[in-house]
């Protein structure tokens, strides 16, 4: 059986989690637990970020690398 990752989007940031790939370290929940949360559904929440910033950084700090990151386009006004 195939588990596809899933994506968590705001307007700035896209991030996409492997549940296949994770070891369930609770690194993103114990560092920054208003985004990711091992208790609430959904889990990650971009929404209660201050700081698009802080949530690259915990991304990056993701041991398995199940947690990945891409930047929105923004549409430029005309």
């Amino acid at each position: 059986m195939e588990i596809n990752a899933k994506e968590f989007s705001n307007n700035d940031i896209t991030v996409t989690y492997d549940p296949c790939q994770c070891t369930l370290s609770e690194v993103c929940a114990k560092e920054l637990s208003d985004v990711f949360s091992n208790t609430v559904i959904p889990w990650i929440n971009l929404d209660n970020a201050t700081k698009t910033e802080s949530i690259i950084n915990q991304v990056k700090r993701c041991p398995s690398g199940a947690l990945k990151f891409h930047l929105n386009n923004k549409k430029k006004a005309s």
